[in-house]
């Protein structure tokens, strides 16, 4: 079993910004899969999918960014998921809009959200894909709650795509390959 969460802060007002990127690419899974992400538990929404043999939770924290680790010690604590299968998708500042990374454990770089998961997990040992959305030009924060320019959602649109391409791959083939065959992407 996997459980998947995408990070980002609930309210109509972070709808499609740059620090709700994780967000956007769950809303992705879920209609892919056919899926409603309306199962409120685990101080967040989720819904349940298959991808291969694998029952895949997918989890949307409503405990807004800073508390994300909460959502997601109560589902894995409840599932009884091992951290290595914890996939987190988040917005990274430090890549280029439209560009992905993948990693299998790491600090949280400064990411409020990767430090409260590693906080509530007590460990650095679960998997995030990272979703760049630029660095900003002036304050940290007017940029992560901002939305991308036209321009920029067209490519963070494919890298989303790349981003359930990549989930699905860590699931069914395992990280080393995931982290082969999609890191360095750019869309």
């Amino acid at each position: 079993m996997y459980l998947v969460v995408g990070l980002g802060n609930p309210g109509d007002e972070y709808r499609h910004t740059r620090h709700n990127v994780g967000f956007d690419v769950i809303d992705l899974m879920a209609d892919k899969y056919n899926v409603s992400i309306n199962r409120i538990k685990f101080k967040g929404v989720c819904a349940e999918i298959n991808i291969g043999s694998n029952k895949v939770i997918l989890l949307k924290p409503s405990t807004y960014m800073n508390l994300s680790g909460e959502s997601v010690r109560e589902a894995s604590s409840f599932y009884k998921i091992p951290n290595e299968n914890i996939i987190i998708l988040h917005d990274d500042i430090s890549l280029d809009a439209g560009k992905l990374r993948i990693r299998s454990k790491g600090s949280a770089g400064g990411h409020n959200g990767l430090k409260s998961i590693i906080e509530n997990l007590s460990s650095d040992m679960f998997v995030r894909i990272k979703i760049g959305v630029g660095k900003p030009e002036r304050a940290l924060i007017p940029h992560v709650l901002g939305r991308f320019s036209s321009e920029q959602r067209i490519l963070v649109e494919k890298t989303f795509e790349a981003t359930i391409q990549a989930t699905q791959t860590i699931i069914e083939k395992g990280c080393s390959e995931a982290m082969n065959q999609f890191n360095g992407f750019n869309a």
